[in-house]
């Protein structure tokens, strides 16, 4: 049995997401679970805030190192004030610093063609404005 090759450091993995897109965050964490086992990746979101810690100071921080930012992008996400400009507005600085990788992952139909990732590919890679992630 070939022994799968171990990466020198896990890409820090952030999750920009509304809370009423909880249940899809769950389930890409689930599909990403063996790459985060093997160490390839380590993912966080804000639910791994502990008790008492200052939750805007933690996302900062784990925004600001994280290595791959995935934006999961639905009405909601888009209608949420902290999503749309704090956490969006800092992963795209970053992305074109060339500091973190930016995915967007269309999650329901929304309009994001007008939005500051439009330039950017997104998961799927086929959908087009308006249209669900596949098994939605």
């Amino acid at each position: 049995m070939a022994s799968i090759p171990q990466p020198a450091k896990a890409l820090k993995l952030f999750y920009s997401y509304a809370h009423k897109d909880e249940r899809w965050r769950k389930r890409i964490e689930t599909h990403l679970s063996m790459l985060q086992r093997q160490g390839f990746i380590n993912g966080w979101h804000d639910r791994n805030i502990n008790a008492g810690a200052a939750w805007a100071s933690e996302i900062d921080t784990h925004l600001t190192t994280a290595d791959i930012i995935l934006l999961l992008i639905s009405p909601d996400f888009l209608a949420s004030e902290y999503c749309y400009s704090i956490e969006m507005k800092r992963a795209m600085e970053r992305h074109y610093a060339g500091e973190a990788r930016v995915i967007p992952i269309i999650l329901r139909p929304t309009d994001w063609k007008s939005t500051p990732f439009e330039q950017l590919q997104v998961l799927p890679s086929n959908v087009q404005p308006g249209e669900p992630m596949a098994g939605s």
